[in-house]
């Protein structure tokens, strides 16, 4: 009787090689990340894309499009108007640093007392900038865009994913797409800090909802340093551990530490301002007195939405085609907070919308610029996309995309040409 020997196959011919544990469960990972937040990314991205093309056209076509003052943004390229204004001033910040000063302009008259000064813009969108520009060798309007556009599409997967806890998948596309073409959403992808500070309030605000209480608290933190208002963010979060204390639902510490460290960056900074400028309220006096920005009650809003309407445009900083859109979004404002107490939401989405759109209009500024200021109220597509995702596929496209190329001119030529972002 004979005996066959079995052999082992040579190593590499018949064996497949063992692929290690870790790479495995990344591609895993890998592969259900790009499943869940593909289709939103890819939303945003296509809608997005469509209104910026119609806005280089609409640039292009006008000729002589740079004829803005060269010390805020004015430069050859088409495109170099996304860093004008606002942008000027945060390459600046980026580049130099602050140096903060109350300085009277000399022989100056009017409201506009006090000369320009980076102060009055919050720190960390230049922050960012300046890293980006220094890990990646980009030029600081690179940087800057750089650091807009990713934030852009963070932005778009946390409206995604706050509007999903509240509608479902199909809504949370729906919001992500509205969040590509809402009036004034030429800035997301420019020079500004909208698409921060928004990506920063929407996650802070799944984190409350979620219960991730630290991390809404750090979230609120760093959106403290982006933008002032903030506050509504601060007040939002407060109410809501507020809320979650009285109903014991996650003990003391977290609800009380994610309060704690909320109001840090935006009263931080705001504190070592007034502390260069030598004065207490100095921010204040600042934003009044070199940019005719202050709260006046709701004053000015109300001369505007008096006045626009009947076709008068005699009040501070008229630009009639801007604050036509603007007063349409103003008034649009209400009609969908009514329909979002309707769906019953989280209180910190109330609460951050309600006071968000206060601190706006009881605000005196540029009324045409409205339209970016409450870009940030993301929680108000929430009723819209309820409702839209009952659409069909073919519908919802035909929808957003003609709202998409649009967006080119209302949310993009309008500010950037014909006004000031």
């Amino acid at each position: 009787m004979s005996t066959v020997e079995l052999r082992r196959p040579p190593s590499g011919l018949d064996e497949a090689p063992e692929v290690p544990r870790g790479s495995r469960e990344f591609r895993r990972r890998l592969r259900g990340a790009a499943v869940r937040h593909g289709p939103v990314l890819l939303t945003y991205g296509v809608l997005k894309l469509a209104g910026f093309a119609v806005f280089l056209y609409l640039l292009d076509s006008a000729g002589d499009f740079r004829k803005k003052h060269p010390r805020f943004g004015g430069g050859e390229h088409a495109w170099d108007v996304l860093a004008s204004w606002d942008g000027w001033w945060y390459q600046q910040i980026a580049q130099h640093g602050y140096d903060p000063a109350l300085k009277p302009v000399p022989g100056a008259t009017g409201l506009i007392t006090l000369e320009g000064n980076s102060a009055a813009f919050f720190p960390l969108y230049p922050a960012l900038m300046r890293l980006v520009s220094e890990c990646t060798g980009l030029g600081l309007y690179g940087a800057g865009m750089t650091v807009s556009v990713v934030a852009s599409f963070v932005a778009a997967l946390g409206i995604h994913a706050v509007t999903r806890r509240l509608g479902g998948h199909r809504a949370g596309l729906v919001a992500a797409g509205l969040w590509a073409v809402w009036p004034g959403s030429g800035t997301e992808w420019s020079g500004y800090s909208e698409s921060l500070y928004t990506a920063l309030a929407a996650w802070a605000c799944h984190a409350v909802m979620s219960r991730r209480w630290l991390t809404a608290g750090l979230l609120t933190c760093a959106a403290g340093l982006c933008r002032p208002t903030a506050a509504a963010l601060v007040a939002a979060l407060a109410v809501a551990a507020l809320l979650s204390l009285r109903r014991r639902e996650d003990g003391v510490v977290r609800p009380l530490g994610a309060v704690a460290i909320a109001p840090l960056g935006l009263f931080g900074y705001l504190a070592w301002v007034n502390y260069r400028l030598g004065d207490v309220n100095g921010y204040s006096k600042l934003q009044d007195g070199a940019w005719a920005h202050k709260f006046d009650w709701g004053v000015h809003s109300f001369h505007v939405l008096t006045s626009v309407p009947v076709g008068h445009f005699g009040y501070l900083f008229a630009m009639p085609f801007e604050d036509v859109i603007g007063v349409c979004v103003v008034l649009t404002v209400p009609v969908l907070t009514v329909l979002l107490l309707r769906l019953r939401p989280p209180a910190v989405l109330v609460v951050y919308t309600v006071l968000s759109y206060l601190m706006v209009m009881a605000t005196q500024q540029y009324f045409g610029n409205v339209s970016r200021y409450l870009l940030p109220l993301f929680p108000l597509f929430a009723p819209l996309a309820l409702a839209m995702r009952r659409l069909r596929w073919p519908s919802l496209a035909a929808v957003l995309g003609t709202a998409a190329l649009a967006s080119g001119s209302y949310a993009g030529y309008v500010l950037f040409e014909l006004g000031v972002p």
